[in-house]
């Protein structure tokens, strides 16, 4: 499932759903993916009934789902300067839309948790590296900015207002730092599944700590979590390059979701021990909820 996103450091958007037709049209049983809308014009007269008409327009041509992106809440500004939360009413009709069109919206709201701690508490090596490097994007150092606290408030309050919309929280909803805060989330809100890309350091540092807890709580959850890696091949890049890293990253998370092995993970300086989930739980997890949530709607 390939993911379209507002992300300005990615081709425009038009050049994202080019290339997406062009391999949904060659490879249909194979390639699938999700389109996004634009916030220009949000709050303006007709951007509602544009993105709707949008969407309809690409669900046409193969898109089994929508995605928002973290600008709304941490980028994207109205007509006086204020951020747009992902709650705020101009969406209502787009949310309504996919709703009743039993189109899944995947969101991805605020950053990683770590993203608001100071360097010394910041969980993953990864994570450490990236906001000491990119100190304009660490929220520790940014107060005049949302808190995470809030963001996942606005997010929260958003899901229950369209109980009715198919949600996929991307990134482990944005609570990958606590499978205590997921499983909240995800008894709040039935229409909620959660997938795990790009999260699952954050997932095997709480597993080093209380291994029992985090295997429960993936047999517990078993029909509301899909697996995702996250992974990006641009323009001009390698792409055997882009397929040996592809590799690696799913037979890391293949021992440990699957197995009992242990291995080394750099990103939280620690050997971890495989999850081994039981065969039925991980064909859900790798398959048949992915399945569900984005092939089996009318």
């Amino acid at each position: 499932l390939s993911i379209n996103v507002d992300y300005p450091a990615f081709p425009s958007l038009a050049d994202q759903a080019e290339v997406a037709h062009h391999y949904a049209e060659v490879e249909p049983e194979r390639f699938h993916y999700a389109t996004t809308f634009s916030m220009q014009g949000f709050g303006q007269a007709g951007w509602a009934e544009r993105t709707n008409a949008h969407i309809d327009a690409e669900v046409r041509r193969g898109a089994v789902a929508v995605k928002v992106w973290k600008n709304v809440g941490m980028v994207e500004r109205d007509a006086a300067g204020d951020l747009i939360f992902i709650d705020d009413a101009g969406f209502d009709p787009v949310f309504d839309h996919l709703a009743a069109t039993d189109i899944p919206l995947i969101a991805h709201q605020a950053e990683p948790y770590n993203c608001w701690l100071p360097l010394d508490q910041i969980t993953t090596r990864n994570d450490r590296l990236y906001f000491s490097a990119h100190p304009e994007y660490h929220m520790y150092l940014h107060p005049e900015m949302p808190s995470y606290q809030d963001l996942m408030a606005r997010r929260d309050a958003m899901v229950a207002r369209h109980p009715d919309l198919p949600f996929v929280g991307a990134h482990m909803a944005s609570l990958e730092w606590s499978v205590d805060e997921a499983a909240k989330f995800l008894d709040a809100h039935p229409n909620a599944v959660i997938e795990t890309a790009a999260r699952m350091a954050q997932i095997q540092y709480q597993s080093v700590r209380d291994y029992r807890k985090v295997r429960d709580f993936f047999i517990r959850y078993q029909d509301r979590i899909l697996y995702g890696t996250d992974l990006t091949l641009n323009p001009g890049e390698d792409p055997t390059a882009f397929r040996q890293a592809a590799h690696d990253y799913w037979t890391s998370d293949w021992a440990y979701l699957a197995t009992a092995d242990t291995q080394h993970v750099e990103d939280i300086g620690a050997e971890v021990k495989g999850l081994a989930l039981p065969r039925s739980v991980i064909d859900k997890i790798y398959y048949a909820n992915a399945r569900r949530e984005f092939f089996s709607r009318p």
